[in-house]
């Protein structure tokens, strides 16, 4: 295990995964060879083109288990049933493209190798179940903090690796630890409470350290996804290395290992094994997704991209570049570039550019190009008046101001104030009218 001082984020690959990439791209290129054979004169070396690049196909899939999993045989079994489908589909299409019918007749038999190596792979599977299981390794490094640009880790304690099979996909930590966030509204800064889990592929950890078996038995029980992730949460974020779903305003993003899903207003994008369809222009997240979660307790912070979902029991935070929305029970304060919006129940305040409008119980007042209307006891009134415009857009602002502190402060909307004013600005407007 390699260790940077500054903590910085860094893929570890093993030579043998790195070299399975540099086969598909080999296998890519010989393909094209073998496309444009005509042209490039090597008509005469058909067959041995076809006899290589199936050989390398297999070769990288076999190369490529145990990324996620780690080796098993239920995991060289789906390999060969892989390199046997694309090895059907290739001689399958290949007939049309000048490959001998003795080569392409094989694409059946092939195809039919795929389907039972899957059959042999699934019913393998059940052996190697117990081999796939989240665990907390009982091995302990010294942990210092770490920095993930607007998300830091300080104190001080051990930090444990989290396996899913043999591959590495976060750390528990022991110790004293405070996360703090920079946002819009402000850093967010929580004490957190031993165990930690931090789901990274980034190396946290310093010099090997005694570890706490303990600590490790605890963590291991504490770290099981049934226990961790329950109703609502499981719909809106979870991240457990292998598995990451972040479902947030207008975004979705899913990863299994196989699997990756971005949907954004400006489209969406599936990623299947090599295969990948789009539709649009989605924005692309970071492979990176951090999730810092405190075991025995609510709070969870997780980082995907310029997005930042900040969770506990009495709040939740969403920032996305210049807009946040933070909601507390049935109170929420959204911000965006030109509007502020508070809402609860029956009480709302809108600001934005040129624009306000306050509503509690049955009072609306909106201002807007110079006018303001009134609605209030089921009666309307509007007003033609660029003073009364500008009475209305900075009382709103003020409002908005101040309850907005108090809510982010944990106090809530202040209703008794909140009509108070709002029954002032009524008495100023009603001067208007005559």
């Amino acid at each position: 295990m390699s260790f940077e001082w500054k903590y910085r984020v860094v893929t570890h690959e093993s030579p043998r995964f790195k070299l399975a990439e540099y086969l598909k791209g080999l296998t890519a290129v010989l393909l094209l060879v073998w496309l444009f054979k005509g042209p490039l004169m090597l008509e005469a070396y058909n067959d041995y083109l076809v006899y290589a690049v199936i050989t390398l196909i297999f070769a990288f899939e076999l190369l490529s288990v145990g990324k996620w999993f780690g080796v098993t045989v239920s995991g060289v079994i789906f390999a060969l049933a892989k390199g046997a489908f694309w090895t059907s589909v290739f001689l399958f299409f290949g007939k049309w493209l000048g490959m001998s019918k003795e080569l392409s007749g094989y694409a059946g038999t092939a195809f039919a190798y795929a389907v039972v190596l899957v059959i042999a792979g699934l019913l393998m599977a059940k052996f190697d179940e117990k081999r796939l299981d989240i665990k907390v390794e009982k091995s302990a490094y010294e942990f210092g903090g770490v920095d993930f640009d607007d998300v830091k880790l300080t104190g001080s304690g051990k930090a444990y690796p989290i396996r899913f099979g043999r591959k590495k996909v976060g750390w528990v930590i022991e110790g004293e630890v405070t996360v703090e966030a920079e946002t819009p509204l402000g850093v967010v800064r929580k004490r957190l409470l031993p165990p930690v889990a931090v789901w990274t592929s980034a190396n946290i950890a310093g010099k090997k350290t005694s570890p706490d078996p303990a600590f490790v038995e605890r963590a291991s029980e504490l770290i099981n996804p049934d226990r961790m992730y329950k109703g609502s949460k499981r719909n809106t974020v979870v991240d457990l290395g292998f598995i990451k779903v972040y479902e947030g305003e207008g975004f979705e993003y899913v990863k299994l290992p196989f699997i990756e899903v971005i949907e954004t207003p400006a489209g969406e994008e599936v990623k299947i094994g090599p295969m990948r369809f789009r539709e649009g222009h989605p924005e692309k997240p970071p492979s990176e997704m951090l999730t810092i979660r405190e075991l025995t307790n609510g709070f969870q912070l997780t980082k995907v991209g310029n997005r930042l979902r900040i969770e506990t029991e009495d709040y939740s935070i969403e920032v996305e570049g210049e807009r946040v929305l933070y909601r507390s029970g049935s109170e929420s304060l959204a911000i965006g570039r030109d509007h502020v919006s508070l809402r609860s129940g029956d009480v709302s305040i809108t600001v934005g550019r040129g624009r306000a409008k306050i509503r509690i119980e049955d009072v609306v007042i909106s201002a807007r190009d110079g006018k303001v209307r009134i609605r209030v006891g089921g009666k309307s009134h509007t007003i033609e008046s660029q003073d009364a415009y500008r009475l209305v857009m900075g009382k709103a602002k003020e409002i908005v101001e101040e309850q907005s502190a108090e809510l982010i402060e944990g106090l809530g909307i202040d209703r008794a104030r909140l009509s108070r004013r709002v029954k002032e600005l009524l008495d100023e407007l009603m001067e208007y009218l005559g």
